[in-house]
């Protein structure tokens, strides 16, 4: 039975902790099969990483930026019987991305692939132009093949492997890239080596390195490519604000600036949360907490410990400047990416905590483009990002003042204008203050990194096994990190109480 067919008859108390994207969907889903739902949150908003601010005029989304999949939000408001258009709604954006490299070399990406040869074909050559379309048919080869079980169903769940479906999984093995780092296979396919850097950096979407990570993550490129990117209106702040209002209609209660202090569990079953001074009792609880900082702070020394996924190393974090800029380029879209000359230097700088803040890739996100509200007229404002390691220690109120000159130097050298002198008002988010305010451990914005082959196995699975009424949702849970896996994990761990409850 599928969620969508739950009668409405459940009459338990679900607690919910941490208001992120994974939480917010397992709440939904939980108070429309029926049960009273209480979601607490240690911030005095929900969304987790999902949040936004205002700057002088400016407003900023100060976390992910990359909407894909947007049928998942969706589904959320078709699940409680309402018309997503009524809570939230989205631009369809027509190009993916513009790329930047230090030579002059540029190149716009399209969510078409008839666009895309011709793309490829008058920068690099009608040679590459023609791998185009082979490489994004593989993508969608392998995303089709395994989205139902890598990212839609839980790996650690027998009924998901019971189905004929995974015999053409494991019949494709061999083809998927498993076995291969997404560098290798990339350079397999094309000559050109800005061609291979730029499918690349889509091991970047979950916080991993394309010489390390298995080269099945070529997928990732069908999210953009094939299925589309987008924008939500208002923001990418709407689509947690449009599901809270949902939430809040289907009955779900907030608590916000309430910190849970510990799971509680009597034996192997959960019996509820302890917030504060008080204690509240739950027929079942979900974390949607970075799974380390859950163990080390929340779940009792009773529960067993999954060794192997705490050891994990985590996903890489990020350094980000808000900068409300006193001018306009037309050269530049909602999404905008500038090379290093060195992408393995840069990666292996990030891996071994050396000087990453030399020569990185810069990714600046524009909403103004497509809000025009996001900025004053004739304005922009700039979500400058450069991917960094996770917290160890490092000195980064040393670090954010040299990555700064870096990246006005080179935005400036690939723009023809000083940028410094345009900037008007400036945030800065680093690993301390991502750990601070999502209890993300050390600022890694994925969990743990996927450099292995065997990194999804290893994953969080979406229920404690051992401890009845224990579930788990989030970016450091399975299926993983960013808005739409978030979504996905909050359903397939409401999907896994669904059914111990029946």
């Amino acid at each position: 039975m599928k969620i969508t067919d739950q009668p409405h008859s459940f009459t338990g108390k679900v607690g919910i902790v941490g208001a992120g994207i994974a939480g917010l969907s397992a709440a939904i889903r939980a108070a429309v099969a029926g049960a009273e739902v209480h979601v607490f949150e240690q911030n005095t908003y929900t969304g987790g990483k999902l949040t936004a601010f205002d700057q002088e005029g400016y407003r900023f989304d100060a976390g992910p930026s990359l909407f894909t999949l947007p049928h998942l939000v969706d589904e959320l408001f078709k699940l409680a019987g309402r018309d997503p258009k009524q809570y939230f709604d989205y631009h369809v954006h027509d190009e993916v991305c513009r790329y930047f490299w230090q030579d002059g070399t540029r190149i716009t990406m399209y969510p078409e692939t008839k666009r895309n040869v011709e793309a490829v074909s008058n920068v690099f050559g009608k040679t590459e132009g023609n791998k185009i379309q082979s490489y994004f048919d593989k993508a969608r080869e392998k995303y089709d093949l395994t989205a139902p079980f890598f990212l839609e169903g839980s790996l650690h769940r027998m009924k998901t492997f019971l189905t004929k479906d995974v015999l053409n999984v494991i019949a494709a093995i061999p083809s998927l890239g498993l076995f291969s780092t997404l560098n290798d296979y990339n350079e397999s396919i094309f000559t050109e080596p800005k061609l291979v850097q730029l499918f690349n950096r889509y091991a970047t979407y979950n916080g991993s390195s394309p010489y390390l990570t298995p080269g099945i993550m070529q997928m990732i490129t069908h999210l953009e490519h094939g299925l589309g990117t987008y924008l939500p209106k208002g923001g990418m702040h709407e689509i947690s604000q449009s599901l809270t209002r949902l939430a809040e209609d289907l009955g779900v209660k907030f608590h916000l600036g309430a910190r849970v202090e510990s799971v509680l569990a009597k034996g192997k079953q959960v019996t509820g949360l302890q917030v504060g001074e008080e204690q509240h009792s739950f027929d079942a609880v979900f974390i949607n907490s970075d799974v380390k900082h859950a163990y080390a702070h929340l779940i009792p020394s009773t529960v067993k410990r999954p060794k192997k996924t705490l050891k994990q190393e985590p996903s890489s974090s990020a350094l980000i400047f808000y900068w409300g800029v006193g001018a306009s380029f037309e050269e530049l879209d909602l999404h905008n990416i500038f090379f290093s000359n060195d992408y393995k230097r840069e990666f292996d700088a990030i891996q071994n905590n050396r000087e990453f803040w030399k020569d990185p890739t810069i990714y600046v996100n524009i909403t103004s483009k497509l809000e025009p509200g996001d900025a004053p007229e004739g304005k922009e404002n700039w979500f400058v990002m450069i991917n960094v390691p996770a917290d160890s220690g490092q000195n980064w109120s040393e670090i954010i003042p040299k990555a700064r000159q870096e990246i006005f130097s080179k935005l400036s050298e690939h723009l023809g204008r000083d940028i410094s002198k345009i900037i008007e008002n400036e945030s800065v988010l680093d690993p301390l203050l991502i750990e601070k305010k999502t209890s993300s451990v050390s600022g890694a914005l994925y969990g743990t990194s996927s450099n292995d082959r065997m990194a999804a196995f290893l994953r969080h699975p979406n229920k404690k096994t051992d401890c009845k009424g224990l579930y788990f949702c989030g970016g450091s849970a399975h299926p993983g990190g960013g808005v739409p896996l978030c979504l996905l994990s909050g359903k397939i761990a409401t999907q896994w109480w669904l059914d111990d409850v029946r």
